[in-house]
């Protein structure tokens, strides 16, 4: 079963390349669309916070290969797969911060959104700065 597992993992890390390569492509046609419209080689700021948006999905699933790549790894080390996803976490919550329309936003929602921050950048401290010192 988990040779299954694994190769499942492989195949997903293989169609992972190719949505990196997509976000990528996205990125540039996107931004080439908007420079190429009046005025001319200017980004308006909402095009901006898209394009911030747009890469950070890719540097998103960038983490996720990785993990996925550490996980078929016959030794993989299991601090770091955390290590991995809780930075992904992060990432992925630091996006959407940059992404909120503050004006459509609900006040709660903005406070679950710190507190899950929060959460993660705890995690992530315990997991890549307490644990370390505590192994030497």
């Amino acid at each position: 079963m988990s040779l299954i597992i694994r190769y499942v993992a492989k195949i997903t890390a293989i169609i992972m390349v190719f949505v990196i390569i997509w976000g990528v492509a996205d990125i540039v046609y996107v931004l080439y669309q908007r420079l190429k419209e009046p005025p001319f080689l200017l980004l308006e700021i909402n095009d901006i916070l898209a394009t911030f948006g747009a890469f950070m999905a890719v540097l998103i699933a960038i983490e996720i290969y990785h993990n996925l790549v550490l996980y078929v790894q016959e030794n993989h080390n299991s601090r770091l797969a955390v290590e991995i996803v809780l930075a992904t976490a992060l990432m992925a919550a630091a996006r959407k911060v940059i992404v909120f329309d503050y004006n459509e936003m609900d006040y709660n929602y903005v406070y679950a959104t710190g507190a899950v921050i929060l959460a993660l950048s705890i995690g992530y401290y315990y997991i890549v700065v307490v644990s370390q010192k505590h192994d030497k």
